[in-house]
């Protein structure tokens, strides 16, 4: 089995900055991506950056030039660099990975966190 644990959510006042992290554990065999996501209220979950076991990245639109998504391939973490932040910018933010499980012979698996939340708010 593989855990994901998100941390690092908080309340911040509009063009404040945060730094999630989300730590992988378990029966991982190798990891091709790791990607956040994000749920506000009423909508469904988005993309927001997610980053490739070569470290290509690729990030939502709205968040071009404001947040940084960074892994530590080595001790399995992710992280995202929010800067600039804007009151859209509020929701559950979720850490999601792909690879494979040696316990599952390597199968692959998809898994996710259980979310962390992000209040941008005056």
């Amino acid at each position: 089995q593989v855990q994901l644990v998100e941390s690092g959510g908080d309340l911040v006042q509009p063009g404040g900055s945060l730094r999630l992290s989300c730590a992988a554990s378990g029966s991982i065999s190798s990891i091709n991506t790791m990607g956040w996501y994000r749920q506000a209220p009423g909508k469904e979950r988005e993309l927001v950056a997610t980053i490739t076991s070569a470290g290509n990245t690729n990030y939502a639109d709205s968040v071009k030039g404001r947040f940084t998504i960074s892994r530590d391939h080595a001790l399995m973490m992710l992280y995202l660099q929010m800067n600039s932040l804007k009151p859209e910018d509020t929701g559950v933010y979720y850490c999601n990975v792909r690879g494979t499980d040696y316990k599952r012979r390597n199968l692959p698996f998809d898994s996710w966190g259980q979310g962390t939340q992000v209040t941008v708010s005056s």
